[in-house]
């Protein structure tokens, strides 16, 4: 199994609910590079388990991996509506685990209309 399909699968559960999939599939020395946000594992992963995240559909878009990293850009659509966030998560694996995390994300604007 490849990195890309660990972290499909792992995508697929937490988009469906499955929070605890994080505890599996971080490691615990676990970095997280957003500033804002928690840099150790498990507050970062309370963080993500009681935040707009996990109450979002999260709307794959593309996946990108090689033997090291894998680049998922998705569409973040909260519960409320609107358009949401287009977010790009840089994941950087060890094995099977996820050992680094950095991300982007930007509002969603709707196209101009002519």
């Amino acid at each position: 199994m490849t990195i890309k399909d660990i972290f499909l699968d792992a995508f697929g559960r937490f988009a469906a609910g499955d929070v605890e999939v994080l505890r599996e599939i971080i490691r615990e020395d676990f970095v997280n590079h957003d500033p804002e946000s928690p840099r150790d594992r498990d507050a970062w992963i309370e963080f993500v388990s009681t935040g707009p995240i996990a109450t979002s559909t999260l709307d794959l878009k593309r996946v990108i991996a090689d033997e090291e990293f894998v680049v998922a850009h998705y569409q973040l659509i909260p519960q409320e509506g609107g358009l949401g966030e287009a977010v790009v998560d840089i994941w950087r694996f060890e094995g099977d685990l996820i050992v680094e995390h950095w991300d982007v994300s930007e509002p969603v604007t709707a196209p101009d209309q002519v």
